[in-house]
């Protein structure tokens, strides 16, 4: 397990984009074979929403129940007298979450692999995992009402960027029984293209990842990730090989060049500027007209497809290209 996209702040990088367009649509074939198999995996009963993890069980415990419920990472020692005071209240708040939360639990000193894999510094030491994308939350204790604030921001990241609403919570059922009836997910028809997209994306074999997505569209037009994964090889194909310098100082001279601006977009978005970005082909479609105009917009939707339709910041873009198309 390597931990991706440790940030909570929304800013866009590609190793960030691809993890959040996987985990995404992992989290949604598991809610839909859930669906499927008669509700789910059943309710869990208050007990099972903290739960203690080693290297063993991590992919299990963590990894492949955050697409469904965001897990909370408690990193302690039993030497450590701030997370004696910290763990009680981080068990206590989940448990109020119903079932919109877990807390897993992982002792350092039995655990030095995922410690490192956190970069975790110090303890007591918060992270969460959500669709399989680790978040840093904070370090060292922290009162009550701060933690349930950052809790809540929590749950709010989780349902309005990935739609995790969390898991039933059943007071009278067996502990572990949830979890010991859960069926295994089938493999989906198009996975073994979709995994070779990702391969040839890690390769830096740009090309290669173009067209496995576009085999994956060409027999499921309303794929959902290969439609992400297909704007970004895209994205990271016209970027290839370009010269950062020449590329800025011809936007900079030609504020007019459609190319020049889309050129720069580009580099812009995959440097994680996303607001430039948007923002400069904004201003090129108030420039130009006609064929020019319409390849910029359509320019400007293909970034939109990279960062996600749901992200504010593509929201407040779409209404700002409506402004400047009418």
């Amino acid at each position: 397990m390597q931990p991706r996209n440790m940030s909570m702040s929304g800013v866009v990088d590609l190793a960030a984009v691809k993890a959040a367009q996987e985990a995404k649509s992992k989290a949604e074939q598991a809610r839909a074979e859930a669906a499927r198999q008669g509700g789910g995996t059943g309710a869990v009963s208050p007990a099972d929403l903290v739960i203690d993890v080693d290297e063993a069980g991590f992919e299990r415990e963590v990894l492949q129940r955050s697409t469904e419920v965001p897990v909370v990472i408690d990193f302690w020692a039993e030497w450590c007298e701030p997370c004696k005071q910290l763990s009680p209240i981080l068990e206590q708040l989940v448990v109020e979450y119903n079932g919109r939360l877990l807390l897993a639990k992982i002792d350092v000193d039995a655990n030095q692999m995922l410690m490192q894999q956190f970069g975790v510094q110090g303890i007591p030491a918060v992270f969460a995992v959500v669709a399989g994308q680790a978040l840093p939350l904070f370090q060292g204790a922290a009162g009550k009402e701060q933690i349930q604030q950052t809790l809540d921001q929590l749950v709010q990241v989780a349902e309005q960027r990935f739609g995790l609403t969390g898991i039933v919570v059943d007071p009278d059922a067996e502990p572990g029984a949830a979890q010991a009836a859960a069926p295994a997910m089938p493999a989906g028809p198009h996975d073994a293209l979709l995994e070779a997209a990702v391969q040839a994306l890690d390769a830096g074999d740009f090309g290669g990842a173009v067209q496995a997505y576009k085999n994956v569209l060409s027999d499921d037009p309303g794929n959902t990730e290969a439609k992400l994964g297909l704007a970004q090889a895209e994205l990271l194909q016209r970027v290839q090989g370009l010269d950062p310098q020449r590329v800025r100082q011809d936007a900079a001279e030609k504020p007019s060049d459609v190319p020049a601006q889309v050129a720069a977009a580009d580099l812009d978005l995959v440097g994680g500027h996303v607001e430039d970005a948007f923002g400069r082909l904004i201003e090129t479609v108030r420039r130009t007209f006609g064929d020019d105009r319409d390849a910029v917009r359509v320019r400007l939707l293909e970034l939109f497809e990279v960062v996600g339709s749901d992200d504010p910041r593509v929201v407040t873009a779409r209404r700002a290209l409506a402004r400047a198309l009418f």
